[in-house]
């Protein structure tokens, strides 16, 4: 088998210690199974100098080159005249990157991404994949940088030899794109879980940053009116990021503290234990691609509520494996209620969540990236 030089382009933040390079456990677990089937790797992104969080793990390879290269974006004035500086020296590491390498690998949306999708039309003989872990539907608003790398993964003249990976199944698609989905647990991770009835509370739990685009404060709000129309609920929210001041202060104002924790970043067996003990996991978040909380809690049988973007619907079958959310605290307390008082059903959906979500193993996920890199 030919020896394969793998070249991955993102934007995600490392960190370098004990002789490892860190980062985002999601995406970092993801790509060790892509790491398995490679020789030699070469990683162009950010390294920051930070400590390391409970939601960092290493990569598991043993030929492993980094390429730093800065972060920038374009949020701000200040911050696009830096970044015009920046961009030649990140083209040139990408490029050079990707000259180097005999396969390349994209993670889209983001800066980094962006900068790749421009870069490997360079290199029209090479294989490529990329992973486009956003929102695909292409009538959804997005930035313009986002659908500006969507545009041209997608024009198979300008991006050849590319099998671009996303979520769902969407109409008028080039021969570039291929649906496809992520995973977290394994088959042999696979345990019988028995959903507690409701007599001694009611579990939500939400797992994301805490951040405006996933809007945990509707979680919140969502419970409070649960609470308030007398029923026994908690809520225990899993991550971090700029909106937590502002819930913490909700919390504190509306005298919630004893119903709704912060729980912050944790590992991944913690979250595991999260979710098989919880009844619903909520995510209404703006925006998603495939929302790893929702599959990962269907796994252990917890009811998904979430808002109607991306291939949720797909996901929750219109609502027969969960809950789509209007963005109605009425209206949205109203169809949880129903399954309260109606716990048959409960736990019907229950079952046919967990029983679709163990579908997405690693496993599976594995044998479909061997069979991209494997040629």
């Amino acid at each position: 088998m030919k020896s394969i030089k793998f070249v991955i382009i993102t934007h995600v933040s490392h960190v370098y210690k004990n002789n490892e390079y860190l980062g985002y456990s999601p995406y970092v677990q993801e790509m060790n199974i892509w790491l398995k089937y490679v020789d030699e790797v070469i990683i162009v992104a950010p390294l920051t100098k930070r400590e390391i969080t409970p939601i960092d793990i290493s990569y598991q390879h043993n030929n492993i080159k980094f390429k730093t290269a800065p972060n920038f974006n374009f949020i701000s004035v200040k911050n696009i005249l830096a970044s015009v500086f920046k961009l030649p020296f990140i083209f040139w590491k990408i490029f050079l990157g990707m000259k180097e390498a005999d396969h390349i690998h994209l993670r889209c949306p983001g800066n980094m991404g962006l900068i790749g999708c421009f870069v490997q039309i360079l290199f029209p003989n090479k294989i490529k994949t990329a992973k486009y872990a956003g929102n695909w539907d292409p009538k959804s608003k997005q930035p313009w940088s986002y659908r500006l790398q969507k545009w041209i993964l997608n024009n198979a003249f300008l991006t050849r030899n590319m099998q671009v990976l996303v979520y769902g199944d969407w109409e008028n698609q080039s021969k570039n794109i291929k649906s496809f989905f992520t995973a977290t647990y394994s088959e042999s991770e696979k345990e019988n879980i028995e959903k507690t009835d409701f007599k001694d509370g009611i579990e939500f739990i939400f797992v994301g940053s805490l951040v405006s685009g996933k809007n945990p404060l509707y979680s919140v709000k969502l419970v409070e009116k649960l609470m308030i129309k007398g029923h026994n609920v908690t809520l225990d929210l899993y991550g971090d990021g700029v909106e937590r001041d502002s819930l913490e202060n909700y919390v504190q104002m509306n005298k919630l503290e004893k119903y709704i924790i912060l729980k912050g970043n944790q590992n991944k067996e913690t979250l595991k234990k999260a979710y098989q003990q919880s009844h619903f996991v909520i995510l209404p978040s703006k925006s998603e691609g495939w929302p790893k909380a929702i599959a990962e809690g269907m796994f252990w049988g917890s009811i998904p509520i979430a808002t109607k973007v991306s291939c949720v619907p797909y996901m929750l079958d219109s609502g027969k494996r969960g809950k789509l959310l209007e963005m109605d605290l009425d209206k949205d307390a109203k169809q949880i209620e129903d399954l309260i008082i109606n716990q048959s059903i409960f736990f019907k959906k229950s079952q046919i969540a967990m029983e679709w979500s163990r579908n997405f193993t690693t496993d599976v996920f594995e044998k479909e990236i061997a069979e991209l890199l494997i040629k």
